[in-house]
């Protein structure tokens, strides 16, 4: 019951809020994704932000808050419903990116540049396209939302929009944090009615794609679990992104590491109810 209520919640705002992508703020807009609809506060904000409740055939997915400048994103938070299922093969970009009067859902590349008459150049001004992620070594495209924590095709194609991903380790995206997705999160949410789930990148130092698009220095993943009106349960995880390694925390020690490593400001990532130890 519960679920439905979630998808019903999740359905009616994107139809009526005219499922604009490109938003001004989560709590206005699309604030379902979070525990208690409570983002993330200013501790993680980039130089040039773009909230993007991610809609994909008019209905509202996940969200992203995105970083212009460095072109990847800095979370996306979600509600963890795995199951069975395809994986897609299709990527899409932000059209909303671009400019507000562009289409307000995810589109593929070659629909902007055919029925929209936009240059390549033009989608590229403010977020990674395709060739970007062209002729990697050692590195591919991480999901910071897996499609795998999806449970129909339409919410697993949703996290295949390149403002959810960036560029990973290739070992550590296909070995210990694949591990940490596919089997910690199963084993973790176990009685769980509803998990809220933030996964972000801490922008690095190194570039790919000539300099136009972030290689992050760690990738981190907080899940929040209502069990029930009485019992709320917390876990998150960190990696360096060179190694094949994923380090187990507390909540409030993740956040610790978050605040240190973004140098913004103490961060918070769910509402004080969530528990940090």
């Amino acid at each position: 019951m519960l679920w439905l209520l979630l998808l019903l919640q999740v359905v009616v705002s994107c139809l009526w809020l005219g499922h604009s992508e490109v938003v001004n703020s989560f709590e206005t807009s699309c604030p379902q994704f979070f525990f208690r609809e409570t983002p993330p506060n200013e501790g993680l904000e980039p130089q040039n932000p773009a909230w993007i409740c991610q809609c994909f055939k008019n209905q509202y997915y996940f969200a992203t808050l995105y970083d212009r400048k460095m072109r990847i994103p800095v979370y996306s938070a979600y509600i963890y419903q795995p199951g069975p299922g395809k994986r897609p093969k299709t990527w899409l970009v932000e059209p909303q990116l671009i400019g507000p009067t562009y289409p307000k859902t995810m589109e593929k590349e070659w629909t902007l540049l055919n029925h929209y008459n936009v240059s390549l150049e033009k989608i590229s001004q403010s977020q990674a396209i395709l060739h970007d992620y062209k002729n990697l070594t050692g590195l591919n495209r991480g999901h910071l939302n897996p499609n795998g924590h999806h449970d129909d095709y339409s919410s697993r194609m949703a996290t295949f929009t390149l403002t959810n991903i960036v560029p990973q380790d290739e070992e550590l995206n296909g070995g210990a944090w694949n591990n940490y997705e596919q089997q910690t999160m199963i084993r973790r949410t176990q009685g769980c009615k509803a998990t809220y789930v933030i996964v972000g990148a801490v922008p690095g130092n190194n570039y790919i794609a000539k300099g136009r698009v972030n290689k992050p220095s760690h990738l981190w993943s907080a899940a929040c679990c209502v069990v029930d009106n009485n019992y709320i349960k917390a876990w998150a995880v960190i990696a360096e992104n060179d190694k094949n390694q994923v380090e187990l925390l507390t909540l409030g020690e993740l956040e610790d590491m978050l605040t240190e490593l973004y140098g913004r400001g103490q961060v918070s990532l769910f509402d004080s109810d969530c528990p940090r130890e």
